[in-house]
């Protein structure tokens, strides 16, 4: 992968894999070890763009789109939910024939690591969960807000509320995102079919897809990291402590000076914390 392709306006995924649940924007970056990369809400792969190259430097780096989000597509009649991810999550590594990769999910994409872990049967060397939404309840006041009144944000004037989420999606960093980096982050979610999207899967998601996941979590017998952002406002780090606690043996890291996109405020501590992570023996 080149340096090129960690700039926004050139990210993207050239796979298309078909699942149940629509077909997947998806990719491989670089040989090795298979690791995994889930992302969550509101973001896109977009967001491991620069995590991405720091890892494939050792591993071979799977990255995927949401159904439903950045440049995957659902099937008509599919709600984008975790247990729904988390299925297509199973389908893809089926479809890479990995035995048992380095599973990473950030945000929703933990509870749909999780999910896929312990429900779908899919297997995995280690499991790393960054600022991940897996022990609820997890959803924020703007998300709980939205999905009480769906209706009212789904034909609310469309650049109103792309002024909306514009503004809420500059809290999920500490530091201040540039214009052009926050444009790519907004991009799937633009016009009337990109609003109809986003209110489609606040909508979809629920603690109950992640429930008999946390339940679950002393099932755990893989090596398991607990990464968040030292500064997250969205989801805090006392989240982070009950969910190393609920796992046996999982290791908790911060990365100072980061917020909810943890690996948007720091590519480089964040794919450096993953590297150690990978490089431990496994018992």
């Amino acid at each position: 992968m080149t340096t090129n392709a960690t700039r926004p306006g050139s990210w993207g995924l050239r796979q298309r894999v078909r699942v149940s649940g629509g077909v997947v924007a998806a990719d491989v970056f670089g040989e090795g070890p298979p690791v995994l990369l889930v992302h969550g809400t509101p973001a896109w792969s977009f967001l491991w763009r620069g995590v991405v190259p720091l890892l494939a430097r050792t591993h071979a780096v799977h990255v995927w789109d949401l159904l439903g989000f950045g440049d995957s597509r659902l099937r008509p009649g599919v709600r984008p939910s975790i247990a729904a991810q988390a299925r297509a999550l199973a389908e893809l590594v089926a479809h890479w024939g990995l035995e048992a990769p380095t599973l990473v999910g950030h945000d929703i994409g933990g509870g749909i690591v999780a999910r896929a872990h312990l429900t779908e049967g899919v297997r995995a060397r280690r499991l790393a969960l960054l600022d991940a939404a897996v022990l609820g309840p997890w959803n924020t006041p703007f998300t709980e807000h939205m999905q009480r009144h769906a209706d009212v944000y789904r034909t609310m004037p469309t650049e109103v509320f792309q002024e909306l989420i514009a503004g809420r999606l500059r809290t999920a960093t500490r530091n201040p995102m540039a214009d052009e980096t926050a444009d790519a982050y907004l991009a799937p979610w633009a016009g009337t079919a990109g609003q109809g999207r986003w209110i489609d899967q606040v909508s979809s998601v629920s603690f109950e897809d992640t429930r008999h996941a946390a339940a679950r979590l002393e099932q755990i017998a893989v090596p398991t990291l607990v990464l968040w952002g030292a500064q997250d406002e969205w989801l805090g780090t006392a989240t982070a402590d009950r969910l190393a606690a609920s796992i046996p043996g999982a290791c908790e890291a911060r990365v100072e000076g980061a917020g909810h996109f943890v690996a948007e405020d720091d590519p480089q501590a964040t794919a450096d914390a993953l590297l150690e992570f990978l490089a431990a023996p496994v018992a």
